[in-house]
């Protein structure tokens, strides 16, 4: 199989994994090509890649969305390769096709592994043929209400409805009562047109106490698929990931054996190429099931990377040059535990509003086994316009124990100012006992909510200490520098004195 090489990559994304992306790319001395709307002018990706183009007004859907200004600049700056990120047009068959038309290197899966994973109706019926253990449910959309009042019937309340064409938790919803069925099936029939142009949904059994694992799976062109190992996903606050780990702490080595067997079995069904995800949703008793693919780099990929060793933005590169993966399965291990924590612009103590604002002071924590992938900076305006994620926390131990009191640790040394973050509520998390006790579930935020915002012990207190101390440091400072020194004996008492006149001014 012919080798080409990469030579310059355009990053069709902004944010934290535009960054992330063009570090891998750096390390490989490929060239790197940005694109940013009019609220990402100022954004790290812009300063950080080789080069940066305008791509348009800072909604999405005129910028980061728009398929035939990305594939301008590709060909205007000379790049010979796409990669799409997470997000935005990442599982777009339209734009991987595209890009193959052409003559653009897609870094990613071909576009018609991307429809079939994509609509989650069709791959659920390659996974059955592939003899992937599936949840019961319907196989085809649900096209009437009648048919799914008789489908739920058959199947047994409670059940999931889902929309085809979903992710992102996006036209789902849980029924438990009949009389609640047909308004949910309208419920998720609208908010699936509204989110992705298609209304098609199905139906599936709930899981009870569903534990959320997924596996990752590199693929190459010459047949080989190997998987890296799990990852526990089931911390989530309305179907959205807010901490994962690996290894799951609830998983045995036979489980994990059979399952990464069936996710590259998965893999291979879908004849996939690059870097993707098989979702699995598990019962306390491990009984697991396919619940969808991503065909994308998930967000969480760092914690694989840390436990397993493997650049995974490095190996979709090479993937996608055509050379096969430099390792098989059994070359490939777990070492110690890594933690990943989602930081967001929001207020935990407002139902999780988005903080969009700037960014006045921002420390970030260091040490052994400590990562952040993060893209803001002081001064720094969060827009408005996109996720509101500032940076994600990878903390690595080589016990479950270490990693959680390691994640601990730097969580309080994270310090963000102009802006409410989650910081908190992540702290509170690595402290809740169900967490620490590891068989946690997927409804683990809404059973632990309570002691999640609770306010911690003497927490107000130690903040308004530190506050004012660093408000001494800062008056004293300035004393010193705007009036002449007075003498020794005297000094202190006038310093004091300023101290207590701006002290009060600033509590007012």
């Amino acid at each position: 199989m012919e080798i080409k090489p990469i030579t310059k990559v355009l990053i069709a994304n902004r944010g934290e994994i535009a960054v992330r992306i063009i570090r891998s790319c750096r390390e490989m001395g490929i060239h790197t090509v940005a694109v940013f709307s009019d609220a990402d002018r100022t954004s790290m990706h812009v300063r950080y890649a080789g080069e940066a183009y305008h791509i348009g007004p800072s909604p999405s859907n005129e910028s980061y969305l728009k398929i035939d200004k990305i594939l301008e600049v590709a060909k205007q700056s000379g790049a010979d390769a796409i990669h799409p990120g997470y997000g935005f047009l990442s599982e777009n068959a339209e734009f991987s096709r595209r890009c193959k038309e052409e003559g653009i290197i897609f870094i990613g899966p071909s576009p018609e592994a991307i429809m079939g994973m994509g609509d989650k109706i069709t791959a659920r019926r390659t996974m059955i043929k592939a003899g992937v253990p599936v949840v019961p449910g319907t196989t085809d959309a649900v096209t009437s209400e009648e048919e799914a009042l008789e489908s739920i019937r058959q199947i047994g309340l409670p059940v999931m409805i889902k929309a085809s064409a979903g992710g992102g938790g996006k036209g789902m919803r849980l029924v438990k009562e009949e009389s609640k069925i047909l308004s949910s099936l309208r419920g998720a029939r609208s908010e699936a047109k509204t989110a992705f142009g298609n209304d098609a949904v199905y139906i599936e059994k709930y899981i009870d106490s569903p534990h959320h694992i997924e596996f990752q799976i590199l693929a190459d062109r010459q047949g080989n698929t190997v998987h890296l190992f799990e990852r526990e996903c089931s911390v989530q606050r309305r179907h959205q990931k807010v901490v994962e780990e690996t290894p799951s702490p609830i998983m045995t080595e036979a489980v994990r054996a059979e399952m990464g067997a069936h996710a590259v079995a998965a893999a291979k069904a879908a004849n996939y190429e690059g870097a993707g995800t098989i979702e699995f949703i598990m019962d306390d008793n491990l009984n697991y099931y396919f619940l969808e693919m991503n065909t994308r780099l998930q967000v969480e990929h760092p914690i694989t990377e840390r436990v397993v060793g493997v650049d995974l933005v490095r190996e979709q590169i090479r993937i996608a040059e055509g050379n096969p993966l430099p390792f098989a399965q059994e070359d490939l291990h777990q070492s110690g535990h890594a933690i990943e924590c989602r930081i967001y612009a929001e207020d935990t103590d407002n139902n999780f509003m988005p903080n969009p604002g700037t960014i006045t002071h921002i420390t970030e924590p260091l040490g052994f086994g400590v990562r952040c992938d993060g893209y803001v900076y002081e001064g720094y305006t969060i827009p408005i316009y996109y996720d509101p994620m500032i940076s994600k926390l990878i903390a690595w131990g080589k016990t479950r124990e270490e990693a959680i009191e390691r994640m601990r640790r730097s969580l309080y040394e994270y310090k963000i100012s102009g802006v409410k973050t989650s910081i908190k509520f992540l702290e509170r998390i690595m402290d809740a006992p169900d967490f620490r006790k590891g068989g946690y579930n997927t409804h683990f935020i809404e059973d632990n909510i309570d002691f999640l915002l609770q306010e911690p012990e003497c927490a107000f207190e130690c903040e308004n200490l530190a506050l004012i101390a660093a408000f001494v440091d800062y008056t004293t400072k300035l004393h010193d520098i705007e009036q002449t020194m007075s003498p020794e004996s005297s000094r202190h008492g006038s310093d004091w004195k300023e101290f207590g006149r701006r002290l009060a001014a600033w509590r007012l």
